[in-house]
């Protein structure tokens, strides 16, 4: 498993605050993903689970999967525009291979392929 740079992580209060009141959201039963565009954040991408899917070992899993789903298939999407993956209950028991279909189907529905 390898690391995103720090480059490509939301690592602002604001900008995570702008890109959820702002951007545009699309959801499955697994994950949300909240899409903005914005040229001073273009190709960051940020990880979020929130305290109703269990305790810190779980959502640190969750964030986990989530971050090598996205390095895993950033290569087939478009980087002009910043990114916030949220992980749903479902994905405290899914597989990887789950959460990639879920993901793939949510960047599809967004239009976010190349």
């Amino acid at each position: 498993m390898f690391k995103l740079k720090k480059t490509e992580i939301i690592g602002n209060k604001r900008d995570f605050s702008r890109v959820y009141s702002k951007g545009k959201s699309f959801a499955c039963r697994d994950m949300v993903i909240y899409i903005l565009d914005d040229e001073r954040l273009d190709g960051k991408v940020g990880f979020a689970a929130g305290k109703k899917l269990g305790c810190a070992v779980i959502r640190n899993r969750v964030k986990r999967l989530l971050r090598e789903t996205y390095r895993l298939c950033k290569n087939d999407i478009r980087r002009d525009f910043a990114m916030i993956l949220v992980g749903r209950k479902n994905l405290t028991t899914a597989k990887l291979d789950s959460a990639i279909k879920s993901f793939k189907e949510l960047c599809r529905r967004a239009k976010l392929t190349k």
